[in-house]
């Protein structure tokens, strides 16, 4: 039995309801991780298939396809259900990644602790891995998702995955966050829009996905939509204050980017502290969003808690 961490737990009104998200990370990573394993063999030209199975399994937190499986979950599906979609997300996030830390884009040399996808195996094969993952993506939830599942649940998965990764969602977001590097001016409703396009759109897909795929209602989709906005937000107010305050070593990647690239961030308009506040503001906001589901919802509440609390 894992030790409890009190950063790990829902805020309830017993010790008995209290719930241990350090026990259910535990749970649930490793078959995350046995999925993503299983997703991609390595066949000819096996180069691709390296790289791209380099950077899908070089871990993190796998956050995005654990929101899935909760989602689902407390809607009232399975994780086997949902499984296809959450491999999406994470396929979807790893070619975000590999594309972010290229030279013409942010230039990093490491991520998640490793050498990133184009230090390894050059720019030419990073480009085109993340370009196999993204493709990837919606051909595993069009193909992998169980038969049993209804085809209009798994088409409406593939259209928000498609708008939260283009023009209208991740690409948009990153975008404006490239013109705006380096200008002094930029104003906190432009701040948002990049956030939430870049960062927020594809955690808003990873919930409100788990809940389409397991037969959310359009009520449940509203109330989803709401709690994933906020913890998106939320947590790119935390990322931008630990690039500030965390080392290199806790971030699994360079820490100051954000300062050395003259980046207008949340800390840089309210300070830190404020930054932290806001943050808890909108995570307390995200969980109330979910107070009808009872306790079928302490997985996502505390989840929304550890992106508070996390230090990398």
């Amino acid at each position: 039995m894992v030790a409890t961490d009190k950063r790990f737990e829902t805020p309830k009104k017993s010790e008995s309801a209290k719930f241990n998200l350090a026990t259910y990370l535990q749970e649930r990573q490793p078959l995350c991780e046995q999925a993503l394993d299983n997703s991609i063999p390595v066949v000819y030209p096996e180069k691709i298939y390296e790289a791209m199975r380099y950077s899908l399994l070089a871990g993190g937190k796998r956050l995005r396809p654990i929101l899935c499986l909760a989602t689902a979950e407390m809607i009232g599906g399975t994780i086997e259900m949902a499984m296809p979609t959450a491999c999406a997300m994470e396929m979807i996030h790893t070619m975000s990644l590999i594309h972010d830390d290229l030279p013409a884009m942010d230039n990093d040399d490491y991520r998640r602790g490793k050498l990133t996808n184009h230090k390894v195996y050059g720019e030419d094969i990073a480009i085109l891995a993340g370009d196999g993952l993204l493709a990837l993506a919606f051909e595993y939830v069009a193909a992998q998702t169980p038969e049993n599942i209804p085809r209009d649940r798994v088409l409406q998965v593939i259209i928000r995955l498609g708008k939260a990764v283009g023009a209208a969602g991740l690409v948009g977001g990153q975008v404006v966050d490239l013109e705006s590097e380096g200008k002094s001016d930029i104003s906190l409703e432009t701040l948002n829009f990049i956030h939430n396009h870049k960062t927020a759109a594809l955690l808003e897909a990873a919930v409100v996905c788990g809940g389409i795929i397991a037969g959310a209602s359009a009520e449940d989709v509203q109330k989803l939509t709401r709690y994933s906005q906020n913890i998106g937000l939320a947590f790119q107010i935390i990322d931008d204050i630990l690039d500030i305050t965390a080392t290199q070593e806790q971030l699994g990647k360079t820490a100051g980017k954000d300062l050395a690239a003259k980046k207008v961030t949340y800390p840089s308009l309210w300070g830190i502290e404020e930054s932290r506040i806001k943050a808890q503001q909108l995570v307390t906001e995200a969980c109330a969003e979910l107070e009808p589901y009872g306790e079928k919802a302490a997985p996502l509440q505390a989840l929304a808690h550890f992106i508070t609390s996390r230090n990398h």
